[in-house]
């Protein structure tokens, strides 16, 4: 009995180290930097005064030192030459499951910014979520029309240059700066500072050289507003177009997106690093994006991975 446990025992054994060199070296590790050489382009610049909400979008740091224009930074690159927002993705593995799965991630719409910047859709991508996170404050004069109630803006909306009117009900409940009160208490000719949601507008499109395609095109007009939608029709195609996404009443807010086939992608940082793991074994291409970059084609570069080890990649964008 003793030597068959002792036998049992070194089986055991010898099955734990065969398995265990495969389990740790399932795949392949790819790891690098991308970098920007050269002056990097100005940002964009956009004054305040001719969009709407500008008192509130006003807030946002991205802006110059007079607070009169918000800047857009496409091309962020540090000291060192590390260049942000790059996206870093294998290509040649479809992984129809992880397609079919694809969340993705929501975009927040914060301070009239959509966030993040940059990131990865699907084909035919099932949900694409948008968040409003806005509300400003807004002084208005109310105004009677019969037994309706209108607050008044008391200043001009830029975009549209009409003073904007919101219909109430004396039954509705209104939020103020100082708290709630009932439609039924405002008296023409009132002024109160009103709490309100800040409208966008996120209209996204398929993207193929200087063509572009709408997706879909929605209002979220309330602080906690949220679109879901799928990115269909006109549904970016990987290696043939790729997604951006504007605001319709800011035009400063945009997200632009890569579409991938696999896990296999990273989105750089402010260091410019990336690390793709658990990349099965195999040679492929590699490809760098940056939608402000490179007239928005991706840099390539053929890598090997082998199991257990790590692949370096470096990208250099001018």
């Amino acid at each position: 009995m003793k030597k068959v446990g002792v036998l049992m025992a070194i089986a055991i054994s010898a099955i734990a180290l065969l398995a265990a060199p495969l389990t740790s070296w399932a795949g392949g590790t790819v790891e690098g930097k991308v970098s920007f050489s050269g002056k990097p382009p100005a940002p964009k610049e956009f004054l305040f005064e001719k969009f709407p909400n500008p008192k509130f979008c006003v807030k946002n740091p991205n802006k110059d030192a007079k607070g009169e224009k918000r800047l857009l930074h496409e091309v962020e690159v540090a000291k060192d030459g590390s260049l942000k927002n790059a996206v870093v993705a294998i290509e040649g593995i479809t992984d129809e499951k992880f397609v079919a799965d694809f969340q993705g991630q929501d975009i927040q719409a914060e301070l009239c910014e959509f966030k993040p910047y940059t990131s990865v859709v699907v084909e035919n991508q099932k949900s694409f979520r948008v968040v409003n996170n806005d509300e400003e404050a807004v002084k208005v004069e109310v105004k009677m029309e019969g037994d309706q109630i209108i607050l008044k803006d008391l200043e001009m909306d830029p975009k549209d240059k009409k003073f904007k009117e919101t219909k109430v009900q004396a039954t509705s409940t209104i939020r103020t700066d100082t708290g709630t009160i009932r439609g039924a208490d405002l008296k023409p000719g009132d002024k109160v500072v009103v709490v309100r949601g800040v409208l966008h507008n996120p209209h996204s499109f398929k993207v193929k050289g200087p063509s572009s395609a709408t997706i879909f095109n929605i209002g979220l007009p309330e602080k906690g507003s949220k679109l879901d939608k799928p990115l269909k029709p006109n549904s970016p195609k990987p290696g043939e177009s790729v997604f951006r996404m504007q605001c319709d009443q800011h035009e400063f807010m945009q997200v632009w997106a890569l579409p991938v086939t696999n896990p296999y992608y990273a989105v750089v940082g402010v260091d410019g690093k990336f690390e793709i793991k658990d990349v099965p074994a195999g040679k492929y291409k590699l490809v760098a994006w940056h939608p402000a970059l490179n007239k928005g084609k991706p840099i390539e570069q053929e890598i090997e991975v082998k199991d257990g080890a790590s692949a370096s990649a470096k990208f250099e964008f001018k």
